[in-house]
């Protein structure tokens, strides 16, 4: 059994996700809703968080969420999640969703997403989880990105008085 205070490097609790979109996820304009793309990122980057902290894990934050691209019925949509940086308690998983058209091969980059998460106690309490490794030029610039990103959160969640 792991060690849960050793740190990981990001590639080992990456995921990547798969699905179909069917007539069912989507609009009038036969698009996605975005509240389904949501959905998936969420649960992408959620199951990068429990890989990484081998806990249960709650969203807390979602810090960006942007939609570059429209995504139509029947395309193939790839959701690539990776941790990118790690706190005392908090994890940034970064997403990218890409939706392909089976068809024609031709690919898009569709949405970018940033959620933040904190690992659970037995009792449901925040936890201190493991550091992260980058190892990738990407990653190391994910990392720092990512330090930046939760020290903004943070001073946005700061009560004024």
């Amino acid at each position: 059994m792991q060690n849960l205070n050793e740190p990981k490097t990001a590639s080992e609790s990456a995921v990547e996700m798969r699905n179909l979109v069917m007539p069912n996820h989507t609009n009038p304009q036969n698009s996605i809703f975005g509240g389904v793309v949501m959905s998936w990122i969420d649960m992408a980057a959620a199951m990068v968080a429990e890989r990484h902290s081998n806990r249960p894990v709650v969203t807390v934050h979602v810090d960006d969420i942007s939609f570059k691209a429209p995504i139509r019925i029947g395309d193939h949509v790839l959701i690539k999640a990776s941790i990118n940086y790690v706190g005392s308690t908090s994890m940034l998983v970064g997403v990218k969703v890409i939706a392909e058209n089976p068809f024609t091969g031709i690919t898009r980059h569709t949405t970018t997403a940033y959620l933040a998460f904190v690992a659970l106690d037995d009792i449901g309490r925040p936890l201190k989880v493991r550091g992260v490794i980058p190892e990738t030029e990407e990653e190391i610039r994910r990392f720092a990105e990512g330090k930046t990103r939760i020290e903004e959160m943070k001073k946005k969640n700061v009560k004024k008085t």
